[in-house]
C-alpha cells in the first residue's frame, strides 16, 4: 500500500458548537478513490472541510500531507491548500475572465511567473479535461458540465496529492454526471488520492472505490456493501 496522506484517529469535528462526527478513524492513500456518502447534515462536507483548515478539529490525532491538524496555525493554512485541489459544487469560477484566463490566474497566484510554462500548463489540463478547445469561451458560455471540466482543470493545475470534491455532480445531468465522475476516477488511477462526496448511488457501481457512510455522529467503511456480487 502507498503511503497514508490523510491520517486521523479518535477525530472530533464540530459545526457551529455541535459535534457532527466523532471517533472518526481513517488512512486514505495516494491513488485511492473515496466516496464519503451521507444524508444532509451527516457531516460529509464537515469532514471535508477539516482536511483543507476550513473547519477546525477539536481532538483526537489528525495528518493531512504530514500536517498536525489539530495544531495547525492559520498562517500555514495556505501552504496546505497550495497541495490540495478542491472541486465545488458551484463552481466558483470568475465569471469576468475566459476559462484559460481564470487558470493563469491560479498559476500565478501560486507562484508561476514563466509565460511559456504557463500557457503549457494550462493547454496539457485542458486537454486532461477533454476542453482543449473551449479555453477562450467564458464560464456563461459554457454548459454546467463544461464549468466542472474547467473547475477540475483548477484543482489539478498544481499537480496535486488530493483533490477534494463535494457533490462535483450535484448540478448536473446524470450523463453528465457520470463523465466527471470517470475523469476523477481517472484521475486518481494516475496518482491522487480522490475524494468525493456525493448522492448519487448508482456512480459507486460504476466507478469502484472506497465508501464511507456518515451517520449518527459516526463514519464507518461500508466499501463491502457495494462490492459486486458473484
Amino acid at each position: 500500500m502507498s503511503e497514508a496522506l490523510i491520517r486521523y484517529k479518535g477525530v472530533e469535528i464540530h459545526q457551529q458548537e455541535l459535534c457532527v462526527l466523532n471517533e472518526v478513524n481513517l488512512e486514505l492513500h495516494k491513488g485511492e478513490f473515496v466516496y464519503l456518502i451521507g444524508k444532509v447534515g451527516s457531516g460529509k462536507t464537515s469532514l471535508l472541510k477539516t482536511f483543507y483548515g476550513e473547519l477546525d478539529v477539536i481532538s483526537g490525532e489528525a495528518e493531512v500531507l504530514g500536517y498536525d491538524m489539530l495544531h495547525l496555525k492559520r498562517k500555514h493554512v495556505p501552504q496546505l491548500r497550495r497541495k490540495l485541489g478542491i472541486v465545488f459544487q458551484d463552481f466558483q469560477l470568475l465569471t469576468d475572465r475566459s476559462a484559460y484566463d481564470n487558470l493563469e490566474f491560479v498559476l500565478r497566484a501560486t507562484g508561476w511567473k514563466n509565460k511559456s510554462e504557463i500557457k503549457d500548463r494550462i493547454d496539457e489540463v485542458l486537454q486532461l479535461v477533454g476542453m482543449s478547445n473551449k479555453g477562450y469561451k467564458f464560464p456563461n458560455e459554457l454548459s454546467g458540465g463544461e464549468q466542472q471540466r474547467i473547475v477540475i482543470a483548477r484543482a489539478v493545475l498544481n499537480s496535486p496529492d488530493i483533490i477534494l470534491a463535494d457533490e462535483p455532480t450535484g448540478n448536473l445531468d446524470v450523463e453528465t454526471g457520470f463523465a466527471i465522475t470517470e475523469l476523477l476516477h481517472n484521475i486518481s488511477q494516475a496518482g491522487s488520492l480522490v475524494i468525493i462526496t456525493t448522492h448519487n448511488m448508482q456512480l459507486l457501481w460504476e466507478y469502484p472505490g472506497r465508501v464511507y457512510r456518515c451517520v449518527d455522529h459516526l463514519i464507518t467503511d461500508v466499501t463491502s456493501d457495494f462490492a459486486p456480487k458473484e
